[in-house]
């Protein structure tokens, strides 16, 4: 995870091109033209690739020939979340959908008055289940790092008409922990990630799949600091064209004091 640079993979022109067949065509075209892509990352991305093989290989225990089979498999339907996330945020006509498994439990957060926080991961499609929470009938703050390139990102700002909820990017200067503590206080929904972190982060070190890995305190100690209820959410791509939202019961973690938290927050963030 310290290689992770913040910034995803892709250009302009590819952004232009799919989004172009999505207008024009739909999904299906997009996610045909979608299979040789993904052929050349399997091929071409060897970081990614490998990274992904030794997991399927050695964790899963797979043999080679389903460890490569898998490999593919994974980048087309992640692929295809990409696609699903632009089709979703532009209002572009589709058939996508939606089972939102846990949906009153987040309203019931919504009405305890007292804001809260939804914690995830990388996995299946975070814009997806953004979009969905506009059904909250409340302000969503989502907490990310700002790294993709700017021409890209403004032309997906043109497409979607920009993000649904308002974002809050992790800055050097720290202007976050403000931002998000200011989120909070207005008894809103503060959302992040929390398996994932940059060079230079404070992490603690726990055995995960058999093996010691590192994983980021910030999200965990915003959680116990300000005492609010924690919900953890996701949202998977069960089929072409069905998303299932998950939403676990909210809970208050007991722990760090508010006195000095953003004293705390310095020293553990960056």
């Amino acid at each position: 995870m310290p290689s992770w640079q913040g910034k995803s993979k892709g250009n302009k022109l590819g952004y232009r091109i799919f989004i172009g067949v999505l207008r024009y065509g739909g999904v299906r075209p997009a996610y045909f033209l979608l299979v040789f892509v993904s052929i050349y990352y399997c091929l071409f991305s060897y970081s990614t690739a490998r990274s992904m093989y030794r997991f399927f290989r050695y964790k899963m225990d797979y043999s080679r020939w389903r460890s490569m089979t898998s490999v593919y498999r994974n980048i087309y339907i992640f692929g295809q979340t990409l696609i699903d996330k632009v089709v979703v945020m532009a209002g572009i006509p589709n058939r996508f959908s939606f089972d939102f498994d846990g949906e009153e439990r987040l309203h019931a957060m919504v009405h305890s008055g007292k804001g809260g926080i939804m914690l995830s991961a990388h996995l299946g499609n975070w814009e997806v289940a953004g979009h969905l929470f506009t059904r909250l009938n409340t302000k969503i703050n989502i907490v990310m790092f700002d790294g993709e390139h700017e021409r890209i990102k403004s032309y997906l700002e043109g497409v979607t008409g920009g993000r649904n909820v308002h974002v809050i990017v992790l800055k050097d200067d720290l202007s976050h922990i403000y931002a998000i503590n200011d989120a909070l206080a207005k008894q809103e929904l503060v959302c992040m990630h929390a398996d994932r972190f940059l060079p230079g982060n404070k992490t603690s070190e726990k055995m995960f799949l058999g093996t010691p890995a590192r994983f980021p305190v910030g999200p965990f100690l915003l959680a116990s600091t300000f005492r609010v209820p924690v919900s953890f959410v996701f949202a998977f791509k069960e089929t072409a064209t069905h998303y299932h939202l998950y939403a676990t019961d909210p809970k208050v973690y007991p722990g760090a004091k508010q006195g000095g938290w953003i004293s705390r927050w310095k020293i553990l963030w960056v």
